[in-house]
């Protein structure tokens, strides 16, 4: 099978992908091309969802919400970051980073005090570091080794344990009689006190384990949101979700397993 991820080479995506032995692999130059190409059947997608540090990936929540796809698999991958550039770092007068990696260097970035100009992922930030006098760029080891850029700082990240949570995506659900997690998408239609508590209560009541909620802007007008909703598996689940769409829309995106990777 195909498997579809964030390109060009050097990227975090692309080093999961490759740590899993995915191929044929293709390359896509963002989150949404990746959606698109497995809606049309292309192949599996892997894509970033969360960061212990900066959060929730909103690129991805938001298509997920829009695209009919599922959830099909999670890996967790630490991430750690380098300062590289071909000048010792009182030279540098410009760095590249990607928003989140940005986000997740933001101490050393501080300290510093050297400009940021954001790119779309931090193999482009090395393409901009290569051909920009004075310049730096924030990213992995092995990207700073793909595009021959000496490491001036390692391990720029504010925490030692800075890790992000992947995604395998597809166009069909898997079918596992035990999965160990399941996640929603919730679209209240109406704005009613007490509404995000009598949600929540469906799984409180039946004990099942909320590990992650999170909000994101509808799209229809400030003030409305949906809510992303990640949960332990349980028998109970079935249940929980049926009582729920008695009282608001609820898309589900799959329940699945975690893949360990090496």
């Amino acid at each position: 099978m195909t498997t579809i991820t964030l390109g060009p080479e050097g990227t975090f995506s692309h080093e999961l992908a490759r740590k899993m032995q995915c191929e044929p692999l293709v390359l896509a130059p963002t989150i949404r091309a990746i959606m698109t190409a497995v809606a049309r059947g292309e192949g599996d997608g892997i894509v970033p969802i969360e960061n212990s540090e900066a959060g929730g990936v909103g690129e991805t929540l938001d298509n997920l919400s829009r695209f009919p796809l599922y959830i099909t698999a999670e890996m967790y991958m630490p991430i750690h970051h380098n300062l590289a550039s071909t000048v010792p770092v009182e030279k540098i007068r410009v760095i590249y980073a990607h928003p989140q990696t940005h986000e997740q260097c933001s101490d050393l970035i501080e300290r510093l005090g050297i400009p940021v100009i954001h790119t779309s992922s931090n193999a482009s930030s090395a393409r901009e570091a290569k051909k920009t006098p004075n310049a730096g760029a924030i990213l992995s080891s092995s990207a700073a080794a793909l595009y021959r850029i000496p490491v001036i700082i390692p391990a720029a990240e504010n925490n030692p344990n800075n890790t992000t949570r992947f995604v395998r995506i597809a166009q069909e659900p898997v079918h596992d009689s035990h999965p160990e997690k399941c996640s929603i998408v919730i679209d209240p239609s109406t704005d009613r006190p007490g509404l995000l508590h009598d949600l929540l209560q469906a799984f409180a009541k039946r004990k099942i384990n909320l590990t992650r909620i999170e909000s994101r802007p509808s799209r229809r007008g400030i003030g409305n949101y949906v809510f992303f909703l990640d949960y332990t598996w349980s028998p109970a689940t079935t249940d929980a979700i049926a009582e729920l769409r008695g009282m608001t829309n609820v898309k589900e995106l799959g329940c699945y397993r975690k893949i360990e990777v090496l």
